[in-house]
């Protein structure tokens, strides 16, 4: 399996490639090297197509994935770098847990990895809808542009505490935590 594109496997510093440094926040002085990683949706970590069952080796990975301005993920040490795929996020919150109510709850999710953040204006939660049948898909930010995808569970959770606010005639649903109200859809009429 190829990982990433031909600039991934050109081994020239970055400086002496078309277009000159990097740009995109890596360190300039790493290597490139091709790695045959790849994030699952479901947050399982393949090596060259098998799951890496050592969940300690998987946070370790975890702590040096990083994510450029372009979108693409890389593993990036001080001496070698390399891009990996990642089907969705790298991250899925599969627990959360609730204190407080109405603009004084605090949300805060696990992710696969044993991670806690708690939900705010540094880790807020976004919402995407598919275009073709409406369905909620939420991800949380972890931390430097890297998200956990919401498993349905844990979202429906979220909507078990969530409360509706009205909004250009339509009523808007969502859940505070930290002070801050996260939308996670509107209803017609409200």
């Amino acid at each position: 399996m190829k990982v990433g594109n031909d600039g991934a496997n050109d081994k020239r510093p970055n400086d002496a490639r078309p277009g000159g440094g990097s740009g995109d926040g890596l360190p300039l002085t790493a290597r490139e090297q091709r790695f045959d990683i790849r994030i699952a949706r479901d947050g399982t970590w393949f090596h060259e197509g098998d799951p890496i069952r050592r969940i300690e080796l998987v946070k370790l990975f975890a702590t040096v994935l990083r994510r450029d301005e372009a979108g693409d993920f890389w593993l990036v040490t001080p001496v070698e770098r390399g891009r990996i795929v990642v089907e969705d996020t790298p991250f899925v919150a599969v627990e959360m847990a609730a204190s407080g109510g109405g603009d004084e709850q605090l949300l805060s999710f696990r992710t696969n990895l044993d991670e806690w953040v708690e939900c705010g204006p540094d880790h807020p939660i976004r919402v995407v809808h598919n275009p073709e049948n409406g369905e909620p898909t939420p991800y949380i930010l972890i931390r430097n542009g890297l998200e956990a995808r919401i498993l349905r569970p844990v979202y429906y959770e979220m909507v078990d505490r969530a409360d509706t606010r009205g909004h250009d005639g339509e009523a808007e649903v969502g859940v505070w935590s930290k002070k801050v109200f996260f939308a996670l859809g509107r209803l017609p009429g409200g």
